[in-house]
């Protein structure tokens, strides 16, 4: 497989605005941490790379949101893969920008 997507949203249960900022925050450095392109937006966070390590974020990231300190956690996951490369983020988005 090719180039491919995935759109995470964690969403950690039971916590106040001010516990889930730090929380959500190490998610994202968890996932920035791997070094793909990453576009951080208002309701989930977007990386492309190779399918085998974007399936290694999903699988790391809930661990990173417990030990950051959330108790109870959905995680939504939006994953697009091809045979070959899929669209980046900046082919879909980049009309829509100012």
């Amino acid at each position: 497989m090719g180039l491919a997507s995935v759109a995470i949203q964690v969403l950690p249960l039971d916590e106040t605005d001010e516990d889930l900022i730090p929380i959500v925050d190490a998610a994202i450095a968890y996932i920035k941490s791997f070094g793909l392109h990453t576009v951080v937006g208002p309701f989930e966070t977007t990386v492309e790379g190779d399918y085998d390590t974007l399936m290694e974020i999903v699988a790391g990231v809930n661990k990173k949101v417990i030990e950051a300190g959330a108790d109870n956690i959905i995680t939504y996951v939006k994953i697009a893969v091809a045979k070959g490369d899929v669209l980046t983020i900046e082919e879909k988005t980049a009309k829509h920008r100012d």
